[in-house]
């Protein structure tokens, strides 16, 4: 389980930073960024991918009542045009401005930092080892999935309700079937190539 230790070791806010997006073929990347008030933790914070939706919305809701949080998105659009990598960065200094206090450190889940101001240390599986960041992956992972939801309805057929964007076999059924949204990443490969097949002739 994640503990308090790594945001211990610093003075002033520490703000723990996820990300929520990076695979799918569609749909943005979703970052967060959250500073527990130490006097307040809901219990329970994990690693979001191994807590249910609606233990994610719980936790989700006791966080934004008790602690600091920023969330920043990075569309589609900016993926395409920066690349995945580039954009989760974009995604991830978005939220930390969208905090109400900068912070004096930031933990960031994974092996690198994105180039920003603030000083920053990069926590491989931050998310399993640190609460800042195991809080920040529930709110990053429960805001897209609910984006993901609303994309849903707009352009049914892909089954985003249920994946989430990724490459389920029923969303590359639909790709091929349907052909891109408006939201597929074009700079990933399955997505080009059902554009690319869209747009042959017939034989």
């Amino acid at each position: 389980m994640p503990d308090y230790s790594f945001e211990g070791r610093h003075t002033g806010p520490v703000a723990g930073v996820d990300e929520a997006g990076r695979g799918p073929l569609a749909g943005p990347v979703v970052a967060a960024a959250v500073i527990l008030d130490p006097a307040c933790i809901p219990e329970g914070l994990n690693d979001s991918k191994v807590l249910t939706a609606a233990r994610r919305a719980d936790l989700c809701a006791a966080l934004l009542d008790c602690a600091r949080v920023g969330v920043g998105v990075a569309s589609v659009e900016e993926i395409d045009e920066l690349n995945i990598l580039w954009a989760t960065m974009l995604a991830m200094t978005r939220a930390v401005e969208a905090l109400d206090v900068a912070p004096a450190m930031v933990l960031v889940d994974g092996n690198r930092c994105p180039k920003w101001v603030w000083p920053s240390q990069a926590v491989v599986g931050g998310d399993a080892r640190c609460l800042s960041i195991a809080a920040a992956s529930i709110v990053a992972k429960h805001r897209r999935d609910a984006m993901m939801r609303d994309y849903d309805a707009m352009w049914p057929g892909y089954g985003w309700a249920s994946n989430k964007g990724y490459a389920a076999p029923d969303h590359r059924a639909a790709l091929k079937r349907l052909g891109p949204s408006p939201i597929h990443r074009r700079s990933f490969a399955p997505v080009r190539a059902a554009q690319l097949m869209l747009e042959l002739p017939p034989t």
